[in-house]
């Protein structure tokens, strides 16, 4: 049996094979097998919904109406948000929107302004 390599993201030993790529149950990270030496720039990548990436300082735009939890107020589709900071994790941008204050957003739900 060949010993599979940790995962890139977490470092978790439980990654499995799937067709050509390794997967990790734990964070649910999936890399190419050709792609195991990556820069951690690399690793750090966040995409918004059309597969743009995403910088500190960048603005974006709402692409769908969210609600804001623990509130009766609803973030509406094409709300611009200037200056985002990139952070790990699920929600992984931090900003500051008027009028509501700062929230943490997930970059599915936005694109590139």
């Amino acid at each position: 049996m060949s010993q599979l390599p940790n995962c890139v993201a977490c470092k978790s030993e439980y990654t499995y094979e799937d067709r050509e790529l390794y997967v990790c149950p734990e964070c649910g990270h999936e890399w190419r097998q050709d792609d195991e030496v990556n820069s951690v720039d690399e690793q750090f990548s966040i995409r918004d919904a059309h597969g743009n990436e995403l910088k500190d300082g960048d603005s974006i735009t709402v692409i769908k109406d969210l609600k804001v939890k623990g509130s009766s107020s609803v973030l509406k589709v094409g709300t611009r948000v200037k200056n985002i900071r990139l952070v790990e994790g699920d929600h992984n941008i931090d900003c500051k929107i008027d009028r509501i204050g700062a929230m943490k957003l997930k970059s599915e739900f936005v694109k590139k302004a």
